[in-house]
């Protein structure tokens, strides 16, 4: 009797331990994953998925596009941005993969959007580099699926944006579209990546929002960091500029 009870205890212990969270293979933990000790292996997984899945998609190349969430389709800098990314999607679609540019966004709403539904119209991919926020921002209709992603850091995000890009166009925008800019203005100064062509579309907001000379003049950068970026105020203009990054 007191044998069978024993068996019938191990029996419960070994069925038991099959469930328990410390039996559990570690990769098929969430709670385990999502503990603050193990920050750096998700930092190292949201740095993995998207980069083997472009690779794997035969994204080499990206024209990065920033600016405000908030223009709605009828602004004039929303127009300009689906005009230019039609036209750049339009401009590779004869050439190899690795020559392309992929529209590259971060997948919200106003000028992303707009650059997603351009390069949609162009019948090409586009990536979208989604972020999760308190309010949560929605991937917008006119993104690749396959291409589309969640980022829980936005340093790792950042990576992404930089990590392909060929160029980079700012519209008009706020304080994200800000960060965004000043990081790959940084990195291109401080020779942290490739250089990288920076377009500054619509020269009137830009130099009514930052006084660049003004900078020089104080001291707080050098006269050649004026040449990590360019002006462009119209559609033709950027293209012009971009197809130059093109082989001939």
């Amino acid at each position: 009797m007191l044998h069978n009870e024993r068996m019938q205890s191990n029996l419960e212990f070994n069925q038991n331990k099959l469930v328990a969270d410390a039996y559990r293979l570690a990769f098929n933990d969430p709670e385990f994953l999502n503990r603050p000790e193990t920050r750096g292996v998700r930092f190292q997984l949201e740095l993995l998925k998207p980069e083997l899945v472009q690779a794997e998609a035969g994204i080499h190349n990206t024209l990065v596009v920033f600016g405000s969430a908030r223009f709605k389709e009828d602004n004039s800098y929303y127009k300009a941005a689906r005009q230019v990314a039609r036209r750049v999607s339009e401009g590779c679609a004869g050439l190899p993969k690795s020559d392309r540019l992929t529209i590259c966004t971060g997948g919200g709403p106003g000028i992303m959007e707009a650059a997603n539904r351009g390069a949609m119209e162009a019948g090409a991919l586009s990536v979208a580099l989604n972020i999760s926020l308190p309010h949560e921002q929605q991937p917008n209709p006119y993104v690749t699926p396959e291409l589309c992603f969640q980022f829980h850091y936005f340093a790792l995000r950042k990576m992404h944006f930089a990590m392909r890009a060929k160029a980079l166009i700012a519209f008009p925008g706020g304080f994200g579209t800000l960060d965004e800019l000043f990081e790959i203005l940084t990195l291109v100064q401080t020779r942290k990546v490739k250089p990288t062509p920076v377009f500054l579309y619509g020269s009137d907001y830009w130099k009514r929002l930052i006084d660049f000379d003004w900078m020089v003049t104080s001291g707080t950068i050098a006269q050649e960091d004026l040449a990590c970026f360019q002006y462009v105020d119209s559609p033709e203009d950027a293209w012009a500029e971009i197809k130059k990054l093109l082989p001939e």
